[in-house]
């Protein structure tokens, strides 16, 4: 696709979704600017130089999500009693995020003596997977990573929390107007029709 929008000679590229569009996008143009959002750190992720100074085609914003993880842990635990298992999705196929969030929830979780297992899943049907893994370690909640595929199957993610009845914190707003139970972000456009809020 990224290829594509080079061949029609597009004035512009806004990447979005994760990191694999992103260097997708930036390997297959050097001339044609980039403005992209990220949650991770893009001098990591290898978009840019450095915050201040990007050099190249690429620009953007992040919003360093990684650097939530101690937020997003903290608002579970406050929530649940003290002997708990919590698990964090996390899409394995955007390994700079998952290393992220990974590496970031494992920090925070030591620091508070917290259980917690990391899932992966890379598609929708790794989801299932994953929510079967976290029943069978009797998990106690949730934290959905941020990651474009988790924005996609939303629908599924809010349908197997409620079925299997385990809190879940998502990171952005949409997924509780949708029906899930709690987020710790603000609202972003990320559907193409308004978000129906189901009756609980």
């Amino acid at each position: 696709m990224a290829a594509d929008l080079v061949g029609r000679q597009v004035a512009l590229i806004v990447a979005t979704g994760g990191n694999p569009a992103l260097l997708a996008a930036k390997a297959a143009t050097a001339t044609i600017p980039i403005v992209f959002t990220t949650g991770d750190d893009p001098v990591k992720a290898g978009l840019v130089q450095s915050l201040n100074r990007p050099g190249g085609n690429l620009t953007g914003v992040t919003t360093s999500f990684g650097e939530a993880a101690p937020k997003r842990l903290g608002l579970l635990r406050e929530i649940l009693p003290n002997d708990t298992i919590i698990g964090v999705l996390v899409n394995p196929n955007d390994s700079i995020a998952a290393n992220t969030e990974t590496n970031g929830m494992r920090k925070a979780a030591q620091l508070v003596g917290q259980r917690i297992e990391i899932l992966q899943a890379g598609t929708d049907g790794d989801i299932d997977t994953a929510f079967a893994r976290l029943i069978d370690m009797r998990a106690h909640a949730l934290i959905v990573a941020p990651n474009s595929l988790f924005v996609i199957q939303a629908d599924q993610l809010i349908a197997l929390a409620a079925r299997h009845a385990i809190p879940t914190l998502y990171w952005r707003r949409e997924f509780t107007e949708a029906g899930g139970l709690m987020s710790e972000g603000a609202r972003q456009s990320w559907r193409d029709q308004p978000v129906q809020v189901r009756p609980r």
